[in-house]
């Protein structure tokens, strides 16, 4: 975890390279005219005090305040600036591989905790370059300003040294205790963004069930452990800061003390005493080395947090291509899979066959979504492997992996700024996206919409089947040679669900189809049904066949099985399973 932590923010940082380079040199100038501003002092008072000129000195004073007031300014922008360029290339990094990763990512993380190390953690990891940037001159004041009494006078140095073993200390617990302060915090956090993403997508279960009450006591349930480890944050810092200026006037009075005491012995002028005070109070500024120090462990705490996640591999693509002209002939050979310790699938061998419509049947948990979901490849089967046209899928290259597989979900994400862009995700033509639309029923209703198919998404109105219909017609209008309906049909009404599958089943596309079916009139068009059972195929053959079947008929309920046996006449014929 360490080695991808140090790995994301040494990326952030070369992102951005130029500008931390800009922003040390800058920060390192910054502190180089406030370590001569007290020797420019002490001189000018030297001078005043004897009543020699002293307006180059004065005026070198103040350029050197000017130029501090220009550096600060410019330091602030360039902080604002690399904060800003760092917080957005984590984000785009995280965010890329959650999505590369798929499905896995939200299985293990949750989407509230995923969308909390997006946005929360990413900003503070982001500031990580800025702080070390920034660090150098940090360092330089202390360290200068040590050596700058050295030069007036060694005891001076030798005095405030005294000290530096105990501010070592300090600084070391600090960034000990910091860190896992910052870690309880950060948790805690994705704790409630996990249960209020959770409740957000429930609104309308828990205002139906009145359960409000409840479920923010749920969500908020974590807070006190935020509360108590901000708390410890604060103290840890507070304490951390406390005993820094406890110790830093000590010093500064001693290093003034035996200042005076050369005075008096006069090894020192006035204005060296000036300049010491003024060393000293630079070389006891830990304060700002307190504060990037433990800007850098929080910086760091949550760039582990975010080396979590990209810690869980992404399903690696190969460079093999499929045939040309390949009939979309799916196999399944073997294939075992896993999930929650429970074997969903188990050693499952399944052909479905170039322009053949499949139809997977089989109770709740039975596996039809997780065997739809590995023949699109949103995730890998744990043994055996998945073959399209004689290619495993992991050997596809990413893009021709996707544009050869159309799929559409029960619950489908409607992306894309308006209806038109979320149906043809930037890979159809509005024409192609028309046509998808009313192979889908959707043309109609959309056209109803204000403003038709430039509609905003978040503005359209529509219900779940319209939705449903949506992702139906995004599927059609990619195309591809393989297309996999998991349970999208669902929310249709039996009218509209007919006409639609007239359209999945029908010869208007030469595509495979593997369609997740959960009513006998949707089984009955398919060429070919797979019974699964018990995580294994229990039997594969034509509906008709299988509804011979008491077990296969039970599937359906007891108002299919009553009603489903004589099938329509328009439903009965081949041309209609076709």
């Amino acid at each position: 975890m360490d080695r991808t932590t140090g790995e994301l923010l040494g990326a952030a940082t070369r992102h951005s390279g130029s500008r931390c380079a800009a922003l040390a040199l800058v920060g390192v100038a910054s502190t180089g005219a406030a370590l001569l501003l007290p020797a420019a002092l002490g001189r000018a008072l030297d001078l005043l005090l004897t009543h020699s000129p002293a307006t180059r000195w004065v005026l070198c004073c103040a350029g050197l305040a000017l130029l501090l007031t220009l550096l600060d300014a410019c330091e602030t922008v360039l902080g604002g600036t690399l904060d800003a360029r760092s917080t957005a290339f984590l984000r785009r990094r995280v965010t890329g591989h959650v999505l590369a990763v798929g499905p896995r990512a939200t299985a293990r993380f949750g989407a509230g905790d995923l969308v909390a190390r997006v946005v929360g953690s990413a900003a503070q990891a982001g500031t990580a370059p800025h702080t070390r940037a920034a660090l150098p001159a940090a360092l330089a004041g202390p360290v200068g300003a040590v050596a700058a009494l050295a030069v007036v006078d060694p005891w001076l140095a030798a005095v405030f040294l005294t000290g530096a073993p105990v501010l070592t200390l300090l600084l070391r617990s600090l960034a000990r205790d910091t860190s896992a302060c910052v870690a309880d915090y950060q948790r805690a956090q994705g704790r409630i963004a996990a249960a209020l993403t959770e409740a957000v997508g429930g609104a309308r279960t828990i205002r139906a069930a009145g359960t409000a009450a409840r479920d923010t006591a749920r969500i908020l349930r974590p807070l006190p452990d935020l509360s108590r480890a901000g708390r410890r944050m604060w103290q840890v810092q507070g304490r951390a800061a406390a005993q820094a200026t406890a110790v830093a006037p000590l010093l500064h009075l001693g290093v003034v003390a035996v200042a005076g005491l050369l005075l008096t012995r006069h090894r020192l002028s006035p204005g060296d005493v000036l300049a010491a005070s003024r060393y000293a109070v630079l070389a006891t500024g830990v304060g700002v080395l307190v504060g990037q120090l433990s800007g850098l462990v929080r910086a760091r705490t949550a760039a582990a947090r975010l080396g979590e996640v990209l810690t869980e591999p992404a399903p690696p693509h190969g460079d093999r291509r499929l045939p040309h002209q390949g009939p979309g002939r799916l196999e399944l050979r073997g294939v075992t899979a896993r999930r929650g310790g429970r074997t969903v699938l188990d050693g499952v061998d399944l052909v479905v066959p170039g322009g053949t419509t499949l139809a997977l049947v089989g109770r709740s948990g039975a596996g039809k979504s997780l065997l739809a979901a590995l023949a699109g490849r949103l995730t890998d089967p744990d043994d055996g492997e998945v073959l399209l046209d004689g290619v495993p899928l992991p050997a596809l290259p990413r893009a021709e992996l996707r544009a050869a597989i159309a799929q559409a979900f029960d619950r489908p994400a409607l992306l894309g700024t308006t209806i038109e862009d979320t149906v043809s995700l930037g890979r159809a033509s509005p024409a192609r996206v028309r046509e998808a639309a009313r192979a889908a029923c959707a043309d109609e209703f959309v056209r109803r919409l204000p403003d038709g198919y430039a509609t905003p998404c978040a503005h359209a109105p529509y219900s779940g089947g319209e939705a449903q219909r949506l992702g139906l017609a995004r599927a059609f209008a990619h195309g591809g040679r393989l297309l996999i309906l998991d349970d999208a049909l669902s929310s249709l009404d039996t009218i509209t669900e007919r006409q639609v599958t007239r359209s999945v089943f029908g010869r208007a596309t030469a595509a495979t189809r593997l369609v997740v079916a959960h009513r006998a009139s949707t089984a009955a068009r398919a060429d070919t049904v797979a019974w699964l059972d018990g995580g294994r195929v229990r039997a594969v053959g034509t509906h008709d066949q299988l509804w011979l079947r008491a077990g296969y008929r039970a599937v359906f309920g007891p108002a299919e099985e009553a009603g489903a046996g004589a099938r329509p006449e328009a439903e009965a014929g081949p041309e209609a399973r076709r």
